[in-house]
């Protein structure tokens, strides 16, 4: 069963590959790809069988994220965001009407998630976001504030939204919103550096009216639910580098057997070489700290209320994600080199890979902010950088 869900990926990439082709040099977003992750029956890969799932390990997901990571950080992130941040939430932490009314539908990919923690002043500390939200007189919630460089917003059927209580409390909470009600504004963000085929936008909440019922896990768990959450795509994205550094590590050598310069082919020359070994590394060492990651986070799914296990599955996958995505740009600047001035274009997936994978460095936490968290792991909270 394990085996059939990684065919169907392979399937779904070598379709979705020549199409992707065209859309990135046409800058537009890729309309073809939740179709054929429908075809493929891949929008409900972790989700448990009993809500239309297919019910993947974490190894075969994991194993998955890197087989979609070979074409694109942009692709990769798609499936990050609606399956690694949103199904994984509603699994852990959605009432069973939640999971009903989101969960099934969204495993066959009649409902595509978003999820929005991050706002135009609150990246690094999600704490510092604007967004409230306050009871209403019909027994639930309104909420107003504005989400940026967020996945999936403009296409998202639904979104799991993080607000603050007030704009003085720390006390926050998620909620599962609607795209198709009254009192909510999307808009594309269109220049942007790369992923040009992955939507991604932003969104303004302006009495928006949300049912109790709606309220996901208790009023005031929402920066714990975050912080969870984190873990989840972290290591989404740490998997689909390794994807990444592959499809380089791919690339770089068929165009160096391939490419003659001097009388031979430039894979003769000693620093091409070192390219290709570096690429190697890049690959190999991101590759086991994510195999590592992802036994530590089974461990922690086996008994979720082990804060001990929790903090390792958070550190190492932390640390994954911090050594995979700097792997993954070296990689593929690299392999860039490799090419040379052939390099220097979008024709070429080596390019497409450096631009890709540089926001990698900056979403699911910086590399600023996981070298602190991994640090006061190892000094203990009271050298904490920040709080």
């Amino acid at each position: 069963m394990q085996r059939d869900i990684l065919e169907d990926v392979d399937r779904f990439c070598k379709e979705l590959r020549p199409i992707e082709d065209l859309a990135y040099l046409e800058r537009k977003h890729n309309d073809m790809l939740i179709p054929l992750a429908k075809k493929y029956n891949l929008l409900g890969m972790i989700v448990p069988k009993d809500y239309g799932g297919r019910e993947a390990s974490n190894l075969t997901y994991v194993k998955a994220l890197e087989r979609i990571g070979m074409e694109g950080s942009g692709i990769r992130s798609f499936f990050s965001v609606h399956t690694s941040l949103a199904q994984r939430l509603l699994m852990r932490y959605g009432s069973e009407e939640q999971k009903e009314r989101y969960l099934k539908p969204s495993a066959r990919g009649d409902k595509i998630f978003a999820f929005a923690l991050t706002e135009p002043d609150a990246g690094s500390n999600p704490l510092e976001m604007r967004s409230i939200y306050k009871e209403d007189e019909d027994g639930g919630y309104m909420l107003n504030g504005t989400k940026y460089l967020i996945t999936n917003a403009t296409i998202a059927d639904a979104i799991i939204v993080f607000a603050r209580h007030n704009a003085n409390s720390m006390r926050m909470s998620a909620f599962i919103i609607d795209t198709d009600r009254e009192g909510i504004e999307r808009e594309p963000l269109i220049a942007k550096m790369g992923t040009p085929t992955t939507d991604t936008g932003m969104f303004e909440l302006k009495g928006y009216k949300v049912p109790k019922a709606n309220l996901l896990g208790k009023e005031g768990e929402g920066w714990r639910i975050a912080k969870e959450a984190l873990i989840d795509g972290r290591l989404s994205v740490a998997a689909g580098c390794v994807g990444s550094i592959k499809d380089c590590f791919i690339e770089a050598i068929r165009y160096a057997r391939a490419r003659v310069q001097y009388g031979k082919p430039i894979a003769k020359h000693q620093l091409v070489q070192e390219h290709i070994a570096m690429i190697r590394l890049d690959y190999t060492a991101s590759r086991s700290m994510v195999r590592h990651a992802t036994l530590m986070k089974d461990r922690w799914d086996k008994d979720v209320d082990d804060e001990a296990r929790k903090r390792a599955a958070d550190m190492a996958v932390a640390e994954a994600k911090l050594f995979a995505v700097n792997a993954a740009y070296d990689a593929a600047d690299r392999a860039l080199q490799i090419f040379g001035g052939r390099g220097w274009s979008y024709l070429y997936r080596p390019a497409r890979h450096l631009v890709d994978n540089r926001v990698c460095r900056i979403y699911e936490g910086t590399d600023e902010i996981l070298k602190l968290k991994i640090a006061s792991g190892v000094l203990g909270k009271e050298y904490r950088a920040y709080q």
